[in-house]
Parts: structure tokens; sequence; C-alpha cells
């Protein structure tokens, strides 16, 4: 099916693959093939590992060390039956649903705000400053993650998160990637601070079993190396670690010891979460069991007034950071970028998922993870039976907290060093979107740098002024407190309003015209042999399609979740013509 001008209809884009070896070919990582069980089953672990690095930072902030245990085990449960929908129903994509910085910075707002912090009079008051008595803290924080979820499902099934991918160009991705990357960074070096030779170890060990090994010497042993570069990595310094303790030439510090000499933290927060560590709402036994089946919770989730405001923003942020994950998965995969109904659908899931673990009694929100997502640039191996397989194994963690306690005897140095390593892919994944658009032009310099530098300087102010926002409503001073210190939520909102008030033209934004469809698209996918029909990654299963298009759920409320019917379209270009001249020629005589 080969025109005259040397273009190819759909059909036949799909029916003949591009060529990585020719020119403008790119070789997708097989996310539908399967490795073997042996290789398949450390990919899974290794991925769980990384997992554990997220879940740390997050668990450790908010619950106590006693009860770390129990809940890292309930938490790892639901995120593997969010992991196992996300991959089967959802976006598709090996993604791992785990804890998330969208949710841990406005749980510290909302604990900041409810623990007794002196009302200000403002001159109309006789006796000296009132205090607000501490509402409970675990059970506000599972509200949160109820909210937090039906904000994610609103998102996912009015179609938003799609209809703004659709709209976002280079230059509204290079910055929400960058800024995707550079959001964690103090969170890393404070976990490495437990002890900087251990981290340092970790990191040079990642960094020579993924870039160096493979280059020296080209054996099977060392391409096996570079697919488990992590799990390999944390093993050896976990090994090395463990001696250095027992020996006693290595002391390790836990999380709280950690965050009590964080001098970046304001005393507000500290008193937050001394009262949040003190208080014994989530479970009175400490004994840690072998089983433990996540139980619903004696107590329904508490929605107040901060709770449901801190809930909306880190619905919100979590919406943007998850469409980010997608386009940096999708990146690393050489895959089309996700379509608007695969994007809609993964919102969902994450919205079920966390609407599900808030009403379990599970005080901590979900996501998708980045660098669960980056691990498939440093290992090149993306296979969704792999993640499936991860999920399978986080279950199995979650009904033992003995298992789970394993997870928590990492050394936090570690686990920085993991998240310092994984989290540079989206940055160098939002820089490679600025070669398909111009530098030199002014209005792209301005955009890039203001979005850029505005994104790290303003939330860093807000988190060090946290009185400063005074409404009168503390409803609203939570949730304008939690969306102005979201680094996400803020660069994807600034990115997306300069590139569509500041004029320019398609060239000069990264984008193009498709003759054939008249609709814009942006540069990067036409340059990289794209086709317009979604890949075949993003298509859920058949059955699932099947129950999408029953006459009740096609319209409402899974419109936007359903994969449109693919047009026949002409795909040209116009810069493979003469390379693959040869091969038209072919395909035309036959």
């Amino acid at each position: 099916m080969v025109k005259s001008d040397g273009s190819k209809t759909m059909a036949a884009c799909e029916e003949e693959p591009l060529d990585p070896n020719k020119a403008g070919g790119i070789k997708s990582l097989e996310v539908d093939l399967s490795p073997s069980l042996l290789l398949n089953i450390p990919l899974a672990l290794q991925h769980v590992l990384v997992y554990s690095s997220l879940c740390a930072l997050v668990v450790g902030s908010l619950i106590h060390e006693v009860d770390k245990e129990r809940v890292v085990a309930h938490v790892l449960f639901y995120s593997g039956i969010s992991t196992l929908l996300q991959s089967w129903i959802g976006s598709r994509l090996p993604l791992i649903q785990a804890p998330s910085l969208d949710f841990l910075i406005p749980a510290m707002t909302l604990i900041s705000a409810q623990t007794g912090i002196p009302v200000a009079c403002r001159g109309q008051c006789l006796k000296p400053e009132e205090t607000v008595n501490p509402a409970h803290p675990i059970g506000e924080l599972r509200g949160m993650t109820v909210v937090t979820g039906m904000v994610q499902l609103a998102v996912g099934l009015t179609g938003v998160s799609g209809f703004a991918l659709g709209r976002s160009g280079p230059f509204v991705l290079a910055p929400l990637l960058c800024i995707l990357g550079f959001s964690i960074y103090t969170k890393a070096a404070l976990l490495c601070s437990d002890h900087w030779g251990m981290a340092a170890l970790a990191i040079v060990l990642l960094v020579i079993l993924s870039q160096h090994l493979h280059s020296f010497l080209r054996l099977s042993v060392f391409s096996l190396c570079r697919k488990l570069c992590v799990l390999l990595s944390v093993m050896l310094t976990w090994g090395v670690c463990a001696a250095l303790v027992k020996w006693g030439h290595v002391h390790l510090n836990s999380f709280a010891q950690i965050l009590s000499t964080e001098k970046v933290l304001n005393d507000t927060f500290i008193r937050s979460m001394n009262t949040l560590n003190s208080s014994n709402i989530l479970f009175s036994n400490h004994n840690v069991p072998w089983l433990d089946f996540p139980l619903p919770a004696s107590a329904l989730p508490l929605l107040s007034g901060k709770g449901i405001a801190a809930g909306v923003a880190g619905g919100l942020s979590a919406s943007v950071s998850s469409t980010a994950v997608y386009v940096v998965a999708a990146r690393l995969l050489k895959a089309p970028v996700p379509p608007a109904h695969a994007c809609n659908r993964g919102l969902c899931v994450d919205g079920l998922g966390n609407v599900l673990t808030g009403l379990m009694g599970v005080p901590v929100g979900l996501c998708s993870s980045v660098p669960n997502a980056c691990i498939i640039g440093l290992s090149q191996s993306g296979s969704r039976s792999t993640v499936q397989l991860a999920g399978v194994f986080m279950l199995i963690l979650g009904v033992s907290p003995q298992l789970a306690q394993i997870l928590c005897s990492v050394p936090l140095a570690i686990h920085g060093a993991v998240l310092s390593v994984t989290y540079t892919l989206p940055i160098a994944t939002g820089i490679t979107y600025f070669q398909h658009a111009d530098m030199d032009s002014g209005r792209n310099i301005f955009n890039i740098g203001f979005t850029l530098f505005m994104s790290l300087a303003l939330p860093r102010w807000f988190i060090l002024h946290s009185g400063f926002i005074q409404t009168g409503s503390p409803s609203v001073d939570v949730l304008l407190q939690s969306l102005l210190t979201l680094p996400i939520f803020f660069v994807g909102v600034l990115a997306f309003f300069l590139e569509h008030t500041v004029s320019g033209t398609l060239s000069e934004r990264g984008l193009v015209r498709h003759q054939g469809t008249n609709k814009i698209q942006s540069l990067a996918d036409q340059q990289q042999g794209y086709s317009q029909r979604p890949d075949s990654v993003y298509d859920p299963p058949p059955l699932f399609i099947k129950l999408l298009e029953l006459r009740g759920l096609r319209t409402v409320p899974f419109c936007a979740c359903i994969t449109p019917n693919v047009e026949v379209v002409t795909v040209t270009v116009p810069e493979m013509s003469s390379l693959l001249g040869e091969r038209d020629a072919g395909v035309s005589s036959t």
C-alpha cells in the first residue's frame, strides 16, 4: 500500500515496522516480550528494591519507627494491587505504583496545621494566643488519601490529562521532566547524609555496572550485570555496610534521627512529627508478626476541611506527575507518546488504587513511581511481565510484616544513592526535547529560564515561610500552601500557561502541522518516525475493550478511556524517502 509520492498508508506502516538500522528508525524495547523466568525474577526483585527507596522516604517521614514495618507491609500490598491493575487495564506501561512526594508535601502541610499552631489574634484577642487542638493525624491522612484518589479519578474520567498532554509541546514537557528530576535532590541528599561513604560506593557501582562495564568486555555476563545493575549495587553495598556495622566501624541512624538534624525543616513540622509519632493510633501491638493480612481499618477515614484541601492539592499534583512519568517511560521505551485514552485510564487506575488504599486504612497515597520508570533506561529492560511479577512479589511481602522488615533494614544511604541515580534520567529526558525546537529564540530562552527558576525558587520560599499564607480559612490556607510548595504542579501550570500565551510560530515552538490530517503535533514525535496510530503497547485487553464499548458505559463515565477508532491516514517521511527508496520500490513492484 504505497502511493506514487513515496508515502505509505497507516496499514502499510503497521505491516512494515521501521527498521532500526535505517535512518529515522527507532528500535523500541519489547514490552510484550517476557524474559526467561530465571532472569525475570531478579529483574522483578530489582523493581521492589527501587520501590523500597521511595517507600522508605515517604513512610519514614510520616509514620512512627515502631509501626513502620506493618505500615510498609500494608503499603506494599496495595501498591501490588495498583501495579497489576495499571499494567493490565491502565496505561499498560511497565510502571510500579509507589508512595510519592506529591502526597508527602501536602501531608506535611496538613500535619503542621493540626499540631496546635498558634492562631494569630490580629488585634482582636483579649487573651494570649489561642491554640488549635490537634485532630487525629492518621485518620486525616487516610481521608486525604481517599480525596487524592477521587481527584485523580475525576481528572482521568473527564479526560483532562489526555487533553492537556495532547497540547503540550517540547517547551511544556522539557521543564516538567526536568523539575520532576530536580524535585528529589534535597530528600536524596538527606538520605545520603546517613553515611556518605556507603552512598558514594552504591553510586559508583551503579554507574560502572550500568554504563561502563559493557563497553570494555562484550560478554553475556556483563550484559546481565547491566540489566541487574541496581540489584547488584544495592546487594554489594548492603553487604559491605552490614560487615562494617558488625565490626563497629560504621554507625547508622534511623530516619527520625536524620530528620531531627535537618535544619531546613521548621520547628512547626518538627513538633508535628513528634505529635504524630507519639500518637499510637495505628497499632497498639508493636510485635511484628509473620502473617498479617491487610484488613479494613476499624475506623473510617476522617474527612475534614483541611484534609480535603490537602487531598485536592495532592491529587492535582499526582495527576501532573503521573502524566510526566508516562512520558518518561514511553521515551525510555522508545515508544510513541502515550495517547489520551491511555493517560486517562492510567489516572483512573491511580485514583481507584488510592481510594482503596485510604478506605482500607493505609495513610499513604500512591502514584506512578519515577525511579522504577527510570530503571527501564538503566537496565534496558522494559517488559510488562517483569512489572507484573514485581506486583505479585509486593503482594506476598504485603501479607508478611517480617518480610517487609527486610526492606526496612536497608541503610538509608543506599536508598539515597538509588534515588540520586534514577532521578537523573527524567532531567536528561527533558533536555532531549530541546533539540526539536529553536533554542536561539528569545521567546523560548525566556520561557525555559523563567519556568525552571520560578519552579525551584518559589516552592522553596513558601516552604521556609509556611505562615505567610493566612486567608482566614484554614482549609484554603492548607490548599494554597500545598499547591505552592509542590514543584511538579507549579511547573506544569506555569509551563503550559506560558506556552499558550506567549506568541510564537509552530517551528519556533517545536510543533508541526500534519499535511494529511491538518493536526498540530510535536516535532519530537515526528522526527522519531512514529506513526499516527498509537502503539499496541497502550491497547487494553480485548475483554476490557468490549466492556467499555457497552452502550451504558461508552458515553458516561468512561468515554475518555475508550480507544478511539483509528482512521487510515497518510504519513509522509520526507527525510527517509531517499534512504528507503529502494525498499519502497521493491514493495511497489510486489
